[in-house]
């Protein structure tokens, strides 16, 4: 699981910082998440494939989550992309980008297909035999949702020594991988957990920006692998937190550990700040595995 950070910052973006944006490279999937100002340029800077990606979700309609998504799909037709693009995204966005086009006459020359989100409730919204995605319903000023990454348990693994000495026929490796107990060649039941190792365990990840300290979410994505919680505030700022609908580091840390996350990837900072280390700090009086996003950042997990 490999996540890029093409920008973490909230409000405006400056010579030096970028608004949100990410790429989740998850079990062969390249999934774009937010599309804020400038996100295409952060792409081709850090030499991620445009054609790799064929979803895009989108948290809420807040210009610094999205601004950069006509300019993306319109770059994407001049490469003449043909593969199709699929956008999750809250009623309205289909809207405003349809419009964009018809006024410029510049419709696509591949299939881009909107997926709109309107359920307050936690709700799948892609699945194929890899991956899932769930919501993850947030509190702020917009209708907005988080983004649950969970990769599906896979095949199990054969252990090629116990396989060839129980006499086993090579027809039978797949059903092996799939759990199954099947006959040796003399005719003998095996039991898979005999010639097999368990698949590894599935990596999952959330993404949770532009919200107010909400406990509710806890449940959804307990237990996940990652956690990026947004932390726009330090605590000396705590009182703008929920007039603004948005978490401070404490906040966010409070969060990853109720959901007894492995790591929490703070992001989103407010611009006024100038020492990103001053988030950590805070973060970590709360929950101990703290990482900083920033833009350009690399993290595998």
């Amino acid at each position: 699981m490999k996540l890029n950070i093409l920008g973490c910052y909230s409000a405006t973006p400056r010579t030096f910082t970028n608004p949100t944006s990410q790429v989740l490279e998850i079990n062969n999937h390249v999934f774009l998440i937010d599309c804020g100002e400038g996100t295409q340029v952060q792409l081709r800077k850090h030499k991620i494939k445009f054609n790799r990606i064929k979803h895009i979700f989108i948290s809420h309609l807040h210009g610094d989550h999205f601004f950069g998504l006509v300019g993306l799909i319109s770059t994407m037709r001049l490469l003449t992309r043909e593969t199709d693009l699929h956008i999750h995204a809250p009623k309205g966005l289909k809207e405003v980008v349809t419009l964009q086009m018809k006024l410029a006459n510049s419709w696509t020359n591949y299939n881009l297909y909107f997926h709109e989100l309107t359920s307050k409730s936690s709700e799948l919204i892609f699945e194929d035999d890899k991956v899932e995605v769930y919501t993850i319903p947030l509190d702020h000023r917009v209708y907005t949702n988080g983004f649950l990454f969970k990769e599906k348990e896979g095949d199990r693994k054969l252990d090629m020594n116990a396989v060839l000495n129980a006499n086993i026929d090579v027809a039978y490796y797949r059903k092996l991988k799939q759990g199954f107990d099947v006959e040796n060649n003399d005719g003998q039941l095996i039991k898979n957990e005999t010639v097999t190792f368990p698949p590894e365990k599935p990596k999952s990840y959330a993404f949770c920006s532009d919200t107010a300290y909400k406990e509710d979410i806890v449940p959804i994505i307990k237990d996940v692998d990652v956690l990026y919680h947004e932390s726009t505030f330090l605590e000396q700022h705590a009182h703008l937190a929920p007039k603004t609908k948005h978490s401070t580091a404490k906040e966010a840390a409070s969060i990853a550990k109720q959901a007894n996350a492995g790591t929490l990837l703070l992001g989103h900072y407010s611009t006024r700040y100038d020492d990103l280390n001053l988030f950590k700090t805070e973060a970590q009086e709360y929950f101990e595995n703290v990482e900083l996003a920033d833009d350009g950042k690399v993290f595998e997990f």
